[in-house]
C-alpha cells in the first residue's frame, strides 16, 4: 500500500552550509510529485533524506503517521531508481529484477511470475536472460524500473533517472514511467532539473532554490502563474519588463516603455516599481502597444520565434503560431507588442512578491 509522505521543517546541514532549509510539504498517497530545481538547490539531498541515505538534522519526515528519521533505509518500504541505474553486472536481467524480492523473503514460487509481470510492464520480457553489458542504456533503465516496481514499494524514489539517455529516448521513457505509475498507484517522488520533463509527468511540482521551496503547484499552475521571478525564469521562457504601477479599484495601471499603459487585476494595493513577466506565447503583435523592431525571426515548424528590440533597447521573445498566420514578418519591421492582462504576472521589484491575480 502506498504511503503519504509528510515533510515537516526538514533541515540538512554540512558544516556552515544549509542544503535543506526547514522545508515542509505533504505528498499525497499515490501522487507523482517532482522536486525540480537547478544543480545544488537541495533536491537530491532531500530525496536522500527520505530514502535514509542522508541523516535528518532537524524536523521530521513521516510515512503516513510513522516518523522515519532514524529508520534504516532497508526498512523504509521504498524503491529507488538511480541516475546510473545501479544494475548488478554479474546478474542477468531476470535475476536483477528478482533481487529485491529475494531480499524481502518473498516465497520462492511467487518470484518468477512477479518478475515476468514486471518485465512485461516495461516491455523487456524477451531480454530476461541477457547480461547488463548486452543491453542499451534505455534497456538498462527499464531493468532498473522493473526492479523498483516489482517489490511494490509504498514510496518510489527516482533521482534524475533519465539524464543519461538521449533526447528521444528520454521522451519515450518518461511516458513509460508516467503510465506505470498511474497503473500501479505508487506514491512517487521524482528529482529532475529538466523543466519539460517535470511538466510532462508530474501531478504536482515543488520548485526549489538554495535549499528552499519557491512554489508548489500543478504543472499548469507553476507555468501559468509563477509565484516569483525565479520560478517564472526557471520554468520555460519569460520576458521581464520593468514598469511603474499605480493601483486603483483592484486594478494596477502599468506604465510600460513607449508610453504604453496596461491595466491588470491586482491582489493588493501597490504603487511603485515592479517587474512584468510575460511568456513568449502571451505576447502578440497589435495595432498599439510597446513599440519595437524585429531583429530576428526563426521558423520552428508549429511556431515562429521572433526577437524584438523594444523602444527602451530591451530584447524580448515572442512566438506566433503558424496555424494563425500565413507570412513570416521580416527583420527590421517596426511593430507594437501587446499582451492579455489576465495572462501576465507582476512582481514587486524589491521583494519579488507576486502582485497580480
Amino acid at each position: 500500500m502506498s504511503h503519504a509522505v509528510i515533510i515537516d521543517k526538514a533541515v540538512k546541514t554540512y558544516g556552515d552550509f544549509t542544503a535543506v532549509n526547514g522545508i515542509s510539504l505533504t505528498i499525497n498517497q499515490g501522487e507523482f510529485f517532482t522536486l525540480l530545481g537547478p544543480s545544488g538547490c537541495g533536491k537530491t539531498t532531500l530525496l536522500r533524506m527520505i530514502a535514509g541515505f542522508n541523516t535528518v538534522d532537524g524536523g521530521e519526515i513521516r510515512f503516513d503517521d510513522q516518523v522515519i528519521n532514524n529508520l534504516p533505509a532497508h526498512k523504509r518500504d521504498i524503491g529507488m531508481v538511480f541516475q546510473n541505474y545501479a544494475i548488478f553486472p554479474h546478474l542477468n536481467v531476470a535475476d536483477n529484477v528478482a533481487y529485491g524480492l529475494k531480499a524481502r523473503h518473498v516465497a520462492k514460487n511467487e518470484i518468477p511470475p512477479r518478475v515476468e509481470e514486471a518485465l512485461k510492464m516495461v516491455q523487456i520480457d524477451q531480454l530476461k536472460k541477457r547480461q547488463p553489458n548486452e543491453l542499451s542504456g534505455g534497456q538498462q533503465q527499464r531493468v532498473a524500473l522493473a526492479r523498483a516496481f516489482v517489490i511494490e514499494p509504498g514510496v518510489l524514489l527516482m533521482d534524475e533517472p533519465l539524464s543519461n539517455l538521449d533526447a528521444k529516448l528520454r521522451v519515450q521513457m518518461r511516458t513509460t514511467i508516467k503510465k506505470l505509475q498511474r497503473r500501479l498507484g505508487i506514491t512517487t517522488i521524482y528529482v529532475t532539473h529538466d523543466q519539460e520533463e517535470a511538466l510532462a509527468i508530474s501531478d504536482r511540482i515543488a520548485v526549489m532554490n538554495q535549499g528552499n521551496i519557491m512554489q508548489i503547484g500543478t504543472p499548469e499552475e507553476i507555468y501559468r502563474k509563477p509565484a516569483n521571478p525565479f520560478v517564472a525564469n526557471f520554468i520555460g521562457v519569460s520576458n521581464f519588463i520593468d514598469c511603474q504601477v499605480r493601483c486603483r479599484e483592484g486594478k494596477g495601471a502599468l506604465s510600460l516603455p513607449g508610453d504604453y499603459t496596461l491595466e491588470i487585476p491586482m491582489q493588493k494595493a501597490y504603487e511603485g516599481e515592479a517587474i512584468l513577466s510575460a511568456r513568449p506565447e502571451q505576447l502578440f503583435f497589435d495595432e498599439q502597444g510597446i513599440p519595437g523592431k524585429i531583429t530576428l525571426s526563426i521558423f520552428l515548424g508549429d511556431f515562429i520565434q521572433y526577437e524584438v528590440e523594444l523602444v527602451n533597447g530591451q530584447v524580448i521573445e515572442l512566438n506566433e503560431y503558424t496555424k494563425d498566420v500565413d507570412l513570416i514578418r521580416p527583420d527590421g519591421e517596426q511593430v507594437y507588442i501587446s499582451m492579455q492582462p489576465d495572462k501576465v504576472s507582476l512582481y514587486e521589484k524589491e521583494s519579488k512578491e507576486v502582485l497580480s491575480c
